[in-house]
């Protein structure tokens, strides 16, 4: 009787783990590839970006069929749980938040499609991820890479590759570019007579990007010497049978391998990597908007140049100009400690009632305080006086017997002259 009741129990379990298994597959995969098409043909995201979605998607999936769900029956409940098996596991705040954000593209899709009647993830909260100000490299560590790849490049028995590989570091740091668009430039992008670069980024976005004199000389010699040696391999390695449109599309783009193949992102990083073991692409990407912050460049330039959507992502740089923020500190703040200065004094008559026009009179003035203290030369005229805007009241300095007047008194007891009538 026992056995009977064992086997009736083992019937009833199997059909139910069978239903969830053929839901899950029948359901959660057609779901992602729809997804898929939807952020490469109507929102225009890179390949890259899409792939990072659909791993954090899958990860989600992989988690809510643990607990016997499916996406399109996810509750608010297993969003909470989600990020909180995320926290369990070490996992970053800031991955945390970017795996949250997809999750709420995703659901957002599901809604304006009319797959879903509620999104779960309305009241689920960012966690807090601290701000990280981007790494930069110092002036001179740059030019030490510049000067290390144009020695080898520079070299009698310098390979195509060496020209290459300082083509690439010159257009990394002169153009701010991101590794993905150095690797898909072409040939036909670049217009170095007018010394620009069109570059695709972010979303299929072109922007122009300007390139200084050095990173035009270097692609000009890479262009001439390196590039050819490298396209004969590449034309030699693809048979005229393989001349597919893929193959074609390869062997226009700017940078090739040893092989005659594109480079890869992963290569970019090597190369960059062997120059410096400090340095990456990126970071010479945000050293080169550091750089530019810290000699003067606006912002509105930088987020152009950089091709940010909007200009709070810029304006991390500024943090890193410290140099740029202490001088603008020492210059402008009213109790800053500042260096001599040269005061010229304005033409105008002769307190004398002479008639005659004074030259202009040239003093230093040192700021201790909120008072300036003048000191003349001695070609100017002494019986003249000078006078100073402080950040108070307007001081004057008389330079008869060094003596400063006092300050006008105020006297409530007097009242104002009547006007005439």
């Amino acid at each position: 009787m026992n056995e009977v009741r064992r086997r009736a129990r083992r019937r009833r379990r199997q059909p139910k783990a069978r239903i969830i298994v053929s839901v899950e597959t029948s359901r959660n995969l057609p779901l992602l590839k729809d997804y898929q098409a939807y952020l490469r043909v109507e929102k225009g995201l890179r390949p890259l970006t899409c792939e990072a979605y659909d791993g954090d998607l899958k990860t989600f999936a992989e988690f809510i069929e643990g607990r016997s769900g499916v996406l399109l029956t996810a509750m608010q409940q297993d969003v909470a749980a989600f990020l909180e098996h995320l926290r369990a596991h070490g996992i970053d705040q800031r991955s945390a938040a970017r795996k949250l954000s997809c999750l709420r593209g995703f659901y957002k899709w599901l809604l304006l499609d009319r797959r879903i009647h509620h999104d779960p993830t309305v009241k689920i909260e960012s966690p807090k991820a601290w701000k990280v100000l981007p790494k930069s490299l110092a002036e001179p560590e740059v030019a030490e890479m510049l000067e290390r790849a144009q020695m080898n490049a520079e070299h009698p028995q310098a390979r195509a590759t060496d020209l290459r590989d300082r083509a690439i570091l010159e257009l990394l740091y002169a153009g701010g570019l991101r590794v993905s668009e150095v690797t898909a430039l072409s040939t036909s992008d670049l217009a170095l007579d007018l010394g620009r670069v069109q570059v695709r980024g972010k979303g299929d976005k072109e922007r122009i990007v300007p390139l200084g004199r050095a990173a035009v000389e270097t692609l000009e010699i890479y262009l001439r010497e390196g590039r050819p040696h490298l396209a004969r391999i590449s034309s030699a390695r693809i048979s005229p049978v393989r001349q597919a449109p893929a193959a074609r599309q390869d062997s226009t783009r700017l940078f090739l391998s040893l092989r005659g193949m594109p480079l890869t992102r992963q290569w970019v990083w090597h190369i960059v990597k062997m120059s410096n073991a400090q340095a990456s692409p990126h970071r010479l990407r945000h050293s080169c908007a550091t750089h530019m912050v810290e000699h003067g460049a606006d912002l509105r330039s930088v987020q152009l140049l950089l091709g940010h959507a909007d200009i709070s992502t810029t304006q991390v740089y500024t943090h890193l100009a410290l140099g740029r923020l202490k001088e603008v500190h020492r210059l402008h703040h009213p109790r800053a400690t500042r260096q001599r200065v040269e005061v010229v004094g304005a033409p105008g008559p002769s307190p004398l009632g002479t008639g005659e026009e004074q030259p202009p009179v040239a003093a230093k003035s040192v700021r201790k305080g909120l008072h300036l203290v003048s000191s003349a030369s001695e070609s100017s005229n002494p019986d003249r006086p000078i006078i100073f805007r402080a950040p108070s009241f307007r001081v004057l300095c008389e330079r008869v017997g060094n003596q400063e007047p006092d300050p006008p008194q105020f006297n409530p007891t007097r009242r104002p002259a009547e006007e005439p009538a």
